[in-house]
């Protein structure tokens, strides 16, 4: 297999868990690829990696790669699919972090789960992604349009709320007061939608949901919307920019500039092991059922 390694962070923690890993992949004569910045940092750390002057480097990823492995959190995992995009290699996470909703794969769970994965015992669960187009040119946002948990706009150097104009099919829905509008994948919907006071959607739904941020309008609520939709928002304010985020990357746009989000015309596959599933997890890391009385 040809197996690409992907990391951005290093914390003490996570020495034991790349050896782990890269020892199991070197005994099952896999081909190592790891991303360069990432090896750097393991270096500059001293985390000493079985054979490692064999092991080779990338910067991008074609879709001659049979695996991506992410180590770090959901962050992370976030951080990949800007090198994966539209060529259908498929994600597991080995979760340093915290919450670990897309990273799954616990410190004591690895050699366990890559054998699963090296046996096919997995399934793959499709992610919905949205892009973004502007009408006016933004450097940012054109080499990198798409988000996989949710795109964000939201008031920038002020403490005075922005109005989000919304069109849904060109068919004006409301001008949100606000200090912003998160428009969410069902695999963001966990996330900062949830924290927002947004539903829980499951992955396999095809919907999106607008969750507002503090709106000022207080009948204001989160409206889940067919994943077809496209969605035009204009925002104005009284500083001259605002800010846009695609999942965890910021650009700044000017007052009255229309933004366009819709589905993105790919996908993201994550694996999924047979052990896990995205109910199991909302229990586990949401801790959903942790009653007495259950």
């Amino acid at each position: 297999m040809k197996i690409a390694i992907f990391g951005q962070f290093y914390h003490n923690t996570s020495a034991e868990s790349i050896t782990t890993l890269c020892d199991f992949l070197d005994k099952a004569d896999a081909s190592i690829y790891i991303e360069k910045e990432f090896f750097s940092l393991l270096k500059k750390n001293k985390v000493v990696l079985r054979n490692y002057k064999d092991f080779k480097f990338y910067t991008e990823l074609d879709s001659t790669f049979d695996l991506l492995i992410s180590i770090g959190g959901d962050g992370t995992i976030l951080r990949a699919i800007t090198y994966v995009k539209d060529s259908d290699i498929p994600i597991v996470g080995i979760n340093t972090g915290r919450l670990g909703f897309l990273a799954t794969i616990q410190d004591d769970q690895i050699e366990d789960a890559l054998v699963s994965i090296f046996n096919k015992e997995y399934r793959i669960s499709e992610r919905t992604l949205l892009q973004i187009e502007t009408s006016s040119k933004n450097k940012d946002l054109e080499e990198l349009n798409f988000a996989l948990n949710e795109i964000a706009v939201s008031r920038k150097n002020t403490t005075s709320m922005i109005t989000v104009e919304t069109l849904l099919d060109d068919e004006y829905l409301t001008s949100y007061w606000a200090d912003g509008l998160i428009i969410s994948t069902p695999t963001g919907s966990t996330g900062y939608s949830l924290s927002c006071g947004g539903p829980v959607i499951t992955p396999g739904a095809n919907s999106i949901v607008l969750t507002p941020i503090a709106p000022h309008n207080l009948n204001a609520r989160p409206l889940v919307i067919p994943d077809i939709t496209e969605i035009k928002l204009t925002v104005s304010g009284r500083e001259d920019n605002y800010l846009v985020s695609l999942d965890s990357r910021i650009a700044t746009l000017q007052n009255n500039t229309s933004v366009l989000i819709k589905k993105a015309n790919f996908k993201i596959k994550m694996i999924e092991l047979k052990n896990e599933s995205f109910l199991r997890t909302l229990r586990k890391k949401l801790l959903w059922g942790e009653d007495k009385r259950n």
